[in-house]
């Protein structure tokens, strides 16, 4: 018994980290696997941005093509960077052990990383980078500390720094108001981030928007077959459901005369 509650304990040490770590509050994010145009972003994004270094190796170009409603041609000429066919794996030509030299470490497949992460996680580490010179690459994340990439996407969110701002009080996640005036009650944090102005080329909304996109493709990069198994599952639940009545009627038949 003791052998098998201490193979229970390390087994379940990673998930235990896993959650210890996730200490700042994500944001939240509506994912629509059914809107082809933020897929489509959110892929020229990826294959623009993401695929310097990482890969998503257990794509086929091809695949993504044909799920988000894009020509091949079109797909070669803009999402297809290092010679490879249409009907390739989404492989880099980052070789792992110049990335390793480069980096320490090898930069992750993001195949999956949506199922991994989850997508309110992505969501919030992609738009929280901000400036640290005391770091390697000069960058540092709000969600993942100590990060070892640079803020690829820095010339388009904007120089981000961490700075002290008001913000309105909550309290079990209620806003807080002064009773006698109704006006906001806040106090001053210190560890807000602010865009530097006009040091990116998209305004805050757009950027989020550019994010989202792009998370909504890695959340369909991860499961591409999760909106079939929805609608297959429908049809087999309505199936059973049809089932069931006459199952119930022909059980209600045999069982009538039965005391």
């Amino acid at each position: 018994m003791k052998k098998l509650f201490a193979a229970f304990v390390i087994a379940a040490l990673p998930a235990i980290a896993f959650g210890a770590g996730a200490e700042v509050e994500l944001d939240k994010v509506d994912i629509d696997l059914t809107d082809k145009a933020a897929l489509q972003d959110g892929a020229r994004t990826f294959a623009n941005y993401c695929m310097g270094c990482h890969s998503a190796k257990f794509q086929r170009y091809e695949r993504v093509a044909d799920d988000l409603g894009i020509p091949h041609e079109l797909m070669m000429e803009n999402l297809v960077f290092t010679g490879a066919k249409i009907g390739e794996h989404m492989k880099i030509g980052m070789q792992p052990s110049d990335a390793k030299t480069w980096f320490g470490a090898a930069p992750p497949d993001l195949t999956l990383v949506a199922r991994v992460r989850g997508t309110d996680w992505l969501y919030t580490y992609l738009r929280t980078f901000y400036e640290d010179p005391t770091r390697p690459y000069g960058v540092n994340n709000k969600v993942f500390p100590n990060v070892g990439m640079p803020n690829v996407l820095v010339g388009l969110q904007g120089r981000q720094v961490v700075g002290c701002k008001q913000v309105q009080v909550v309290e079990d996640g209620k806003k807080q108001y002064d009773p006698l005036t109704g006006s906001p009650i806040t106090h001053e944090a210190c560890d807000q981030l602010t865009i530097v102005p006009k040091s990116g080329k998209l305004s805050e909304a757009e950027f989020d928007q550019k994010i989202h996109n792009l998370v909504t493709f890695l959340a369909y990069s991860a499961n591409p077959i999760k909106l079939e198994s929805q609608r297959i599952g429908t049809y087999v639940l309505l199936y059973l459901a049809f089932f069931f009545v006459f199952a119930y009627l022909l059980k209600r038949e045999y069982w009538k005369d039965v005391h």
